[in-house]
């Protein structure tokens, strides 16, 4: 199977299949995504969904966040990963997005990346959900289920990864294609114990084909015996 046909026959099962992937944090404005984005890092979107609704409630706006102290911000969010780093960024991040943005979430990778706490993937995602821009944010999931699966080969970092994404899916896809893998990772493709006998995607997965040969060899192996 070639690469292009690899692309293709997961491509077109997802277009079928899940025609609609979006994120699962619970978001109203630019803001309030920006901030569930931040909080996600290296924590489960399900934790952080139970963390927003006060967070939010308290800080509404950039303009509130900004004034807040970051001790104040931790007892919000201290049930998610890193707890005291995230509530100093999130201040931090407020501030600079009130004093030089006015309080408006910039549309560009760059300019989002001067803000505290806010890396690649978060810039990635926020110009593709609320700009719907052409963008593929590399996370945990899409790194690991990338590589496995076989749309990238041997990537050293998410970098690597986005690019070779980028160069092989549809701009039109992109933003669709990041939660594709994100939700495949999730509930599908999991790191230990990957769903295959179940898997929609497993007629084009690398890995899978790797396992399937493996198993056809034993078994003309024991055939001869």
């Amino acid at each position: 199977m070639t690469l292009k046909e690899r692309y293709e026959g997961i491509i077109g099962w997802f277009t079928e299949h899940m025609p609609d992937a979006e994120t699962e944090l619970h978001y109203r404005t630019p803001y309030e995504l920006l901030v569930a984005v931040m909080l996600s890092a290296q924590c489960t979107d399900k934790r952080v969904n139970l963390v927003t609704p006060a967070l939010f409630e308290r800080y509404p706006t950039s303009s509130a966040l900004a004034s807040a102290d970051a001790d104040e911000v931790f007892e919000y969010i201290r049930s998610v990963s890193y707890p005291r780093a995230k509530s100093e960024h999130l201040v931090a991040m407020a501030q600079r997005l009130e004093s030089v943005y006015g309080g408006r979430v910039p549309d560009t990778v760059e300019e989002l990346t001067t803000l505290q706490g806010v890396g690649r993937k978060t810039a990635n995602v926020i110009v593709s959900i609320i700009y719907d821009k052409p963008a593929m944010a590399v996370d945990t999931h899409v790194f690991r289920v990338a590589e496995r699966i076989g749309l990238t080969t041997r990537s050293k970092n998410p970098m690597q990864t986005e690019q070779t994404l980028v160069k092989h899916i549809p701009q039109a896809l992109l933003g669709r294609a990041h939660h594709w893998l994100i939700l495949h990772g999730r509930y599908v493709c999991t790191a230990r114990s990957p769903q295959c006998e179940t898997c929609g995607i497993a007629p084009w997965c690398r890995q899978r084909q790797r396992e399937m040969k493996k198993e056809s060899k034993g078994e003309t192996n024991a055939e001869r015996k």
